[in-house]
């Protein structure tokens, strides 16, 4: 017979929080917490944040559309599906229905939510929602922010997984949405 799993562990009770720096992109908050096994309290840090959204954007005929861009975090260009913040009262989807047109130019037939993820529930506060676009069609020139220098590219399914198992594409929240939508097992 196997045991029962343990409870899962309570709440870690709130003692007090203070907010810290606002970073634009993100709201530091420091907390105190008490430690429910063992009572003893703890600092720490949790980030504010709006939700995000990233879109898997197929073309009519089967093709993915990424874009390329300069990330800062990591002083490099990436290979990545649009994607972006969700606007203060934003639905989800219309953010990624405004991402897919800003970033790349085209608008989606279809856009089916695919479940979010936690980004890093450690210290961060969002979600990222997923969506899938399909049959894509262009719709307009991009509108990018004044931050975004952005290249969309148009590549099959099987180029993007080789690019997935050979470590060109590397952004965790894209391999995520990716594997919603692919089996991208070697």
């Amino acid at each position: 017979m196997v045991p029962a799993p343990p409870d899962p562990p309570a709440d870690w009770p709130l003692i007090a929080a203070t907010p810290g720096p606002d970073l634009r992109l993100f709201r530091v908050v420091h907390e105190r917490r008490c430690n429910p096994r063992n009572g003893i309290a703890l600092d720490a840090l949790r980030l504010e944040s709006p939700d995000w959204v990233n879109v898997v954007p197929i073309t009519q005929d089967g093709d993915l559309l990424l874009v390329r861009q300069f990330r800062f975090g990591v002083r490099a260009m990436t290979l990545e599906i649009p994607g972006g913040m969700v606007h203060r009262g934003e639905d989800p989807a219309l953010a990624a229905a405004r991402e897919l047109r800003e970033e790349t130019g085209h608008v989606a037939r279809r856009l089916i939510a695919l479940p979010p993820v936690e980004p890093n529930p450690a210290f961060l506060d969002n979600l990222c929602h997923q969506y899938l676009a399909e049959d894509v069609e262009p719709a307009g020139a991009l509108e990018q922010d004044p931050g975004e220098d952005l290249v969309v590219e148009r590549h099959s399914p099987e180029a993007v997984r080789r690019m997935v198992a050979d470590g060109v594409i590397r952004h965790s929240l894209v391999l995520t949405a990716l594997c919603r939508v692919f089996d991208l097992r070697r």
